[in-house]
C-alpha cells in the first residue's frame, strides 16, 4: 500500500469514526456530510470523495458499529468451548460493553431500530440485516448449549436470544435514562435467573 492510499484510508477511518460519534449522540437521521466535515476540519466535498453519499456514510457507520460490537462481544467468546461457557461469555461481555460504552455513548443498534422502525428504505434494511445477523449468531450459540445438554431440550433459542436482548435494553434504559448505578448488576442478576430457568 502506497503512502497516498494509506493516508486516504486513514482519513476515511477518521470520517467514519467521527460520523459514528455524531450518530451515537444525535441519531442516524442527524448525520450529514457537512456535520462530519465540520468536526474534522475537512471540506464537505472531501468527506464525499472518501465516504460517498450521506446514505453510504450512514451505512458505513452501522457497519463500523457492528464491527466493534462483534470484536468486543462475540469474537472473544469464540475462544470458549461451544455451549454454556460461550453463551455466558457473550452475555457478560454484552452487559459489560453496554455498561462501559453504550451507557455513555448510546447504542446505535437499539436507537437506530426505534428511529427507523416505521420507515421503509435501504437504511432500515441495512440496519435490519445487521441486527438479524447478530440475532442469528446468538440463537446458534444458544442451540449449541442445548446440543451439549447444558440447557434443556425444550429451550427455544429464539426466546432466549430475545430475552437476553430485553435484559440489555432494560440495562441501557435504566442506566441512561433513570441513571441507576445498579443497572448493570440488575442485568447480570436477570441473566443468571434466565439461564437457571433453562438449565438442564
Amino acid at each position: 500500500m502506497d503512502a497516498r492510499t494509506q493516508k486516504s484510508e486513514m482519513t476515511r477511518a477518521a470520517i467514519v469514526g467521527a460520523a459514528l460519534d455524531l450518530v451515537a449522540a444525535e441519531g442516524l437521521e442527524a448525520l450529514t456530510l457537512q456535520a462530519v466535515a465540520d468536526r474534522l476540519g475537512l471540506s464537505k466535498s472531501g468527506v464525499f470523495s472518501r465516504a460517498g453519499s450521506r446514505e453510504a456514510l450512514q451505512k458505513a457507520v452501522i457497519d463500523e458499529y457492528g464491527r466493534r460490537f462483534v470484536a468486543e462481544v462475540f469474537a472473544p467468546a469464540m475462544q470458549k468451548p461451544k455451549g454454556l461457557a460461550r453463551l455466558e461469555d457473550i452475555a457478560q461481555r454484552w452487559i459489560a460493553r453496554t455498561r462501559d460504552v453504550e451507557t455513555h455513548a448510546g447504542c446505535i443498534y437499539m436507537a437506530g431500530a426505534f428511529e427507523l422502525d416505521d420507515r421503509d428504505g435501504p437504511l432500515r434494511d441495512h440496519l435490519h440485516a445487521e441486527i438479524i445477523r447478530w440475532r442469528a449468531a446468538l440463537r446458534r450459540t444458544v442451540q449449541q448449549a442445548i446440543d451439549t445438554g447444558e440447557l434443556r431440550a425444550d429451550t427455544d433459542p429464539a426466546e432466549v436470544a430475545s430475552e437476553l436482548n430485553g435484559v440489555v435494553m432494560t440495562l441501557l434504559h435504566d442506566a441512561r435514562f433513570l441513571r441507576d448505578p445498579n443497572a448493570a448488576a440488575h442485568a447480570a442478576a436477570s441473566w443468571r435467573r434466565l439461564v437457571k430457568s433453562h438449565q438442564a
